[in-house]
């Protein structure tokens, strides 16, 4: 084989590799596992480009670090969501990303960019769903007396939190917790499992079909893979 083809072959493999785009609001914890699996080959994708509508986000700071482009677009800036999610659209698509991570991204988004992007847009969200969409789910698992917590993977649909679960992870609720306790508990499982889904929709193991979630080409359950 020659120097020639042996360069060929690794610019194709380069090629290959899917463009992530990670969104997120605050530091980044998961933006950094999953920056750090595409590094250790765990994900065969690049995360070519981080995007927070927070200037100064810790995320932005993580991005530089790794030596990726981050970019703020402060939605403060714009008189109207949609004006904002056009914005946000036009930096995610000079990336041709194949897939848009949400990290932590505390907007609400429009159904319009929603459906531009359906099927390669991801969210994690800190909760059972379909139990406790949106906001405080800690202390609501807490005041509802629940005995287990945790996390979930979706497809992002035009309804809040309310796209197919892919994958799922629980913790136990103590007795004596606190919203930050539980908190924590979860976040270490957000931390396994994100970067897993994301190496899946990378791999195209998993897919979005009439808002149905689809691994291996089997249909997955309300509560996504491997649920119990």
């Amino acid at each position: 084989m020659t120097a020639t083809t042996k360069q060929s072959q690794s610019q194709t493999t380069v090629a290959a590799k899917k463009q992530i785009v990670i969104i997120a609001s605050g530091g980044g914890s998961n933006a950094q596992v999953i920056i750090d699996a595409c590094v250790n080959q765990k994900i065969s994708g690049e995360v070519c480009k981080v995007i927070s509508n927070i200037p100064g986000a810790g995320v932005l700071n993580r991005a530089e670090q790794a030596g990726i482009k981050g970019v703020c677009v402060d939605h403060t800036q714009f008189d109207t969501r949609e004006a904002f999610d056009i914005a946000l659209s036009a930096e995610i698509d000079t990336s041709h990303a194949d897939v848009i991570v949400l990290a932590g991204f505390m907007r609400i988004l429009s159904t319009q960019f929603v459906n531009k992007y359906l099927g390669k847009l991801l969210n994690i969200h800190p909760s059972l769903l379909p139990k406790y969409p949106g906001l405080n789910t800690h202390q609501r698992a807490i005041d509802a007396g629940d005995e287990e917590h945790g996390t979930s993977v979706h497809f992002v649909t035009p309804e809040l939190d309310g796209g197919p679960v892919i994958l799922q992870a629980k913790v136990p609720v103590f007795e004596d917790d606190t919203a930050d306790e539980l908190a924590q508990r979860v976040l270490v499982q957000e931390h396994d499992i994100y970067p897993l889904v994301v190496s899946w929709l990378c791999a195209e193991r998993v897919k979005l079909a009439e808002y149905k979630a689809y691994l291996d080409d089997e249909l997955l359950s309300e509560q996504g893979y491997a649920s119990d």
